[in-house]
């Protein structure tokens, strides 16, 4: 944002040199870029002049001789522009004076003919473009120096141009412009008052009342409503549509005053009708849009959303294709504008337009963002719509404009306003406590000190008690929400450079740790990067098809992900509902290029529509207030294996990465982290019918095992693989880290013994093992299967399982009896599920 400060002094004059105020702009409200210049390097030189007289060049048909008044005796002056009359009020550069391109004038002989100066034009101003004719600042020809009115806007553009004196007393000469980095939170400083507030609020330097205070007076006939109608079929997207009536306009160039601010804005004249709707823009951050009114088909607007493959031409000549998404303004035969980003072509202003329909309106700023990136087309308007514009402030820009309208174009405004508005925010009102100020700061700032600071700021402060509650102003509305918002106003007004202690307080005790969940996550990364695991950290937004390519069912909750309002592609539009999908791609990239074995991991969020507190989310899983969380984001850990998991020796074998493989794993990363986990048989469309399990912690579902299913390797042109994915809030409710409790190591022996036991085929081990345990009791310490054995010896439909048992008892050596009297509460354990022991 580039800022005048000539413009920037009318409506607030710290008095302060344009370096040491963008120092302060700095510290208290936004980044200064560096301060640049208008015109010339020096205003030294240059005069208000008044033409005496104009004569034809003796030697020369195109050139006439001026007699100039500035200030003394007549100086004589050659002069080629076609406009120049006696009785204009000019500007003049002195010999000596040195020009904005560098070149230091002297006196000239012309033709036989002395010239002691030069009436400058516009482009030799820097002013403006035209560079054939003189600038006029009054007089025959000439555009009013102000617009004569009581306008604030005007403030300081009405001093008198008497010849002789200071050029810079009328035009911006050697003028410094702050250009600021404004942060995208803070709309209101894309304003020329904006930026005059927050001068006015550290500084104390009075604030002129805003330009929007007065309006003009409607003289036109008839109504508003008799010209033209307004019509928004998309209120979520478009708030507040805004539109007033001008007749008996005349369209011509722009005083100097006012292209001087432009220009120094950044911005390039146009006509007087365009320049004003980008001063008001520039002055209030509060875009505006001009139409034809002649041009609008029928006098009506539309405002609807575009359909798929709908065209338009946009003021700079190019033809854009919209989308299903894009909001457009049309008219009853088709587009005539981008909404919030660009005009068309087809009723815009052009020097015949004598009817103007001034649009005021405010836009869905995510909407403006997402349109303006799809179409590579990003203006001025865009820059401010998109972050988010209150729709009071359409009115304020409207009163600005209309008084310009009617001063600078002869215009009559056409009284009533048509108003397309859905239901208006509600007002914002936050407390603030200043003792949690000075908590948040760490320095105190009395509370009438703190309202002083709001005050300035725009916010409607009352007190009650010690606290104050502050009513957000409409340029603030969606930037200010809570008191540490207004903590944050109050502090840097106040200033941190000058206020803040040199040392930083003591605190006691120590600085914070991991907590338990943070260190079993990196633990668990750290155990499946030991386990031979890449880890894997990949987007967390993913491809709509992928659902589907996974196989998921419909009333899955896994297909029905997050959509994102504004993604910036199709294939990064909705928010992954499991990891597995990340890690097949990046196996896919990897075999692609030649890797042989692949084995990976990834630690990540997963985002589900519906969930627990189990499932993670907002803090946790557990949120504040009414409202219930977005989405619910539980942490998972996932891993993938295609090939073999140990490179290939001459002393390990190609056995590719199956169940079995992956249950290892699992149960390695559960073994490290102090957690047992459970499997049970369950059928994942994803995974291969009846190589696939349900992992439980603690009887508390917590993931899934087994092998891809064939049809998902194939859509990612995989070899068999298989994979696994597990809830990290399990483990670490099924965990024991931390929790540890020691015992004496034991010395006396342990009785080791072998049990083959015959059960049901679809029986799991981890069912069978469960059996044994519960009929050892305390005594058995341990039962691990070694092997399985399908065969004529044990039946069809059944299999014999053969388990180390691990009899030992801390206090003393066990007996024979007392074993055998555990494997006979064994047997009887093993006949609940259907399982005897193998002779």
């Amino acid at each position: 944002m580039r800022v005048p400060y000539f413009w920037l002094r009318e409506y607030c004059d710290p008095g302060l040199p344009a370096e040491e105020l963008g120092a302060l702009l700095a510290l208290r409200t936004t980044e200064l870029e560096r301060i640049s210049y208008v015109g010339p390097p020096s205003a030294e030189g240059f005069v208000v002049g008044r033409v005496v007289a104009v004569e034809q060049h003796p030697n020369a048909d195109r050139l006439t001789v001026c007699e100039v008044e500035t200030g003394g005796a007549a100086r004589t002056i050659v002069c080629g522009a076609p406009n120049v009359a006696a009785g204009q009020i000019v500007p003049v550069a002195l010999p000596g004076a040195v020009l904005p391109d560098g070149r230091k004038l002297g006196r000239a002989e012309l033709r036989g003919v002395t010239s002691d100066g030069m009436i400058l034009s516009e482009a030799e101003l820097q002013l403006g473009d035209d560079a054939d004719g003189i600038a006029v600042l009054s007089g025959p020809s000439g555009d009013p120096a102000a617009p004569g009115v009581e306008d604030e806007e005007a403030a300081g553009s009405d001093v008198e141009a008497v010849p002789g004196s200071p050029l810079a007393d009328v035009l911006p000469l050697a003028e410094p412009v702050l250009e600021l980095e404004v942060a995208s939170n803070r709309v209101d400083c894309l304003g020329v008052y904006g930026v005059a507030r927050e001068v006015h609020a550290f500084s104390g330097a009075p604030l002129a009342i805003p330009p929007w205070e007065r309006d003009a007076e409607a003289t036109g006939e008839g109504e508003a409503s008799d010209y033209a109608s307004v019509t928004v079929e998309v209120p979520d997207l478009c708030p507040r549509f805004t539109g007033r009536v001008f007749t008996d306009v005349t369209i011509g160039p722009s005083p100097l005053w006012l292209k001087a601010r432009l220009v120094a804005a950044g911005q390039r004249p146009i006509n007087n009708v365009v320049d004003i709707t980008n001063y008001v823009m520039l002055l209030t951050a509060q875009p505006l849009h001009a139409f034809d009114l002649d041009r609008v088909r029928g006098g009506a607007l539309i405002v609807r959303t575009a359909a798929d493959g709908e065209r338009m031409t946009t003021l700079d000549g190019v033809e854009r294709t919209f989308d299903a998404e894009s909001v457009l303004v049309c008219d009853r035969d088709g587009p005539s504008g981008i909404a919030g980003i660009m005009g068309g072509q087809i009723s815009e202003v052009s020097d015949s337009t004598t009817r103007v329909l001034l649009e005021v309106a405010t836009w869905n700023g995510v909407n403006i963002l997402r349109t303006s990136r799809k179409l590579g087309l990003r203006s001025e308007a865009s820059n401010r719509f998109e972050k988010q514009l209150h729709p009071q402030l359409a009115i304020h820009a409207q009163r600005i404009a209309s008084k310009l309208m009617v001063d600078l174009c002869g215009a009559k405004l056409v009284p009533g306003t048509i108003d397309a508005a859905a239901e208006p925010p509600p007002t914002h009102r936050v407390r603030l406590r200043p003792r949690r100020a000075e908590a948040l700061l760490g320095m105190r700032i009395e509370p009438e000190l703190c309202a002083t600071y709001l005050e300035r700021l725009g916010f409607g402060v009352e007190r009650e008690g010690d606290e104050l509650v502050a009513e957000v102003p409409v340029h603030r509305y969606y930037d200010v929400s809570r008191e540490a918002d207004l903590v944050e106003e109050v502090g840097r007004i106040h200033g941190y450079e000058e206020h803040l202690p040199a040392t930083l307080p003591q605190a006691p005790g120590q600085g914070g740790g991991l907590t338990r969940e943070q260190a079993l996550r990196r633990r668990a990364e750290d155990v499946m990067r030991d386990l031979g695991f890449d880890a894997v950290v990949s987007l967390s937004l993913v491809d709509p098809g992928l659902p589907g390519r996974l196989r998921l069912p419909d009333g899955d909750l896994r297909r029905a992900p997050i959509r994102v309002s504004n993604p910036l592609s199709l294939e990064h539009s909705e928010l992954r509902t499991t990891l597995l999908g990340s890690l097949l791609d990046v196996a896919r990239y990897n075999l692609a290029r030649g890797v042989e074995r692949v084995a990976l991991f990834e630690s990540g969020r997963t985002y589900l529509a519906t969930g627990s507190s189990q499932a993670g989310g907002v803090l946790g899983g557990e949120f504040a207030g009414e409202r219930r969380p977005p989405a619910f984001e539980p942490h998972c850990v996932a891993a993938l294996a295609v090939g073999p998991l140990a490179p290939r020796s001459w002393e390990t074998d190609d056995r590719p990465a199956d169940f079995f493989a992956l249950k290892g794993i699992l149960e390695a990363l559960a073994g490290q982290l102090g957690a047992a986990i459970e499997l049970e048989p369950e059928a994942h469309p994803f995974l291969h019918p009846g190589r696939a399990a349900r992992v439980l912690l603690g009887g508390v579902e917590a993931g899934w095992l087994g092998e891809v299913h064939p049809l998902v390797c194939r859509e990612w042109d995989l070899d068999p693989a298989a994979a696994f994915q597990i809830q990290l809030a399990e483990l670490v409710a099924g965990s024991s880290f931390g929790l540890e409790q020691y015992e004496d190591v034991t010395t006396y022996p342990a009785i080791h013994q072998d049990l083959a036991i015959v059960v049901a085929d679809h029986v799991p081990a981890a069912r069978v093992r469960q059996a044994v345990l519960a009929g050892g009791g305390e005594l058995l310490r341990s039962a691990r299967v070694f092997d399985l054995y399908r065969g004529e010896q044990v039946g069809e439909g059944r299999k014999s399982l053969a388990l180390r048992l691990e009899f030992r008892a801390p206090d003393r050596t066990l007996t024979d009896a007392e074993v055998a009297e555990r494997r006979e509460a064994i047997k009887a354990s093993l006949d609940e599920i259907g399982g005897s022991l193998r002779e």
